[in-house]
């Protein structure tokens, strides 16, 4: 498994917020799109976390 699959999503979600204010901050729109989708994409998979850990209970 690779070191960005193990990543949490809340670092996900942090990296891509600020990639994502970094690029707006500097007019770089490339940059925030990547940083908007990595964001997203850790959402995504805290909420399949918790749905996983929700069907264990």
């Amino acid at each position: 498994m690779s070191a960005k699959r193990k990543a949490s999503p809340k670092a996900r979600q942090l990296k891509g917020a600020v990639k994502e204010n970094v690029g707006r901050a500097f007019g770089d729109e490339e940059m925030a799109a990547e940083g908007s989708s990595e964001r997203a994409r850790g959402e995504l998979r805290e909420a399949g976390k918790k749905a996983k850990n929700a069907l264990k209970r």
